[in-house]
């Protein structure tokens, strides 16, 4: 497979054509807001056309199921230089339904791993090291309730200004309908 050198190809003609220009912004989003949005496929376009989201409009963080796994790892630590760093002052967490991260198992996924000639010892050592790899790869039962899970860990994190709204969405991945599960500005008021 020669993927890497058709986009190559591709891109060297994107460049001598210019055709970056229509795309050139600021590294600030226009709009002040940040999205943790799954990596599905189908969210490429259809997000930001379904939030009125244009170029350089949002910060957008992508994972799979838009989880927020960890208070202290890499998503959090995006949000919080997308807020002090770059003038960030909403955050969206976006779910979806129909998402993978829903039917994820982690048994048959470590058996692929085993299969793809990850080493039995890798796990064991993981194990020992205490690591849960099936609650690491485990998915979630609804996207509603991962949403309000994300949201709740940022909203309460301990570095986030407590005036900086936090919204769960839940988008619908064919049609865009977009779903509040927590409106930030509420929440906020409310606690």
């Amino acid at each position: 497979m020669a993927l890497l050198y058709d986009i190559l190809t591709y891109n060297e003609s994107f460049v001598e054509k210019k055709s970056y220009e229509p795309y050139e912004t600021s590294k600030f989003p226009k709009k002040g807001m940040v999205i943790l949005s799954c990596m599905d496929t189908r969210l490429l376009e259809l997000l930001p056309r379904a939030m009125n989201l244009r170029n350089g409009d949002a910060k957008i963080i992508k994972n799979a199921g838009a989880v927020l796994s960890h208070p202290f790892g890499s998503v959090m630590r995006s949000i919080l230089v997308a807020v002090y760093e770059l003038s960030a002052n909403e955050v969206y967490v976006v779910g979806h339904h129909d998402c993978g991260m829903s039917t994820v198992n982690p048994e048959h996924m470590v058996e692929k791993m085993l299969q793809r000639g990850v080493h039995p010892d890798v796990f064991s050592t993981l194990a020992g090291a205490g690591i849960d790899l099936k609650l690491w790869l485990e998915g979630f039962e609804t996207v509603e309730t991962s949403v309000a899970q994300s949201v709740g860990i940022i909203k309460s994190h301990p570095l986030l200004p407590h005036e900086i709204p936090v919204h769960g969405l839940v988008i619908h991945p064919t049609t865009g309908k977009i779903d509040v599960v927590i409106d930030g500005y509420t929440h906020s008021q409310n606690n």
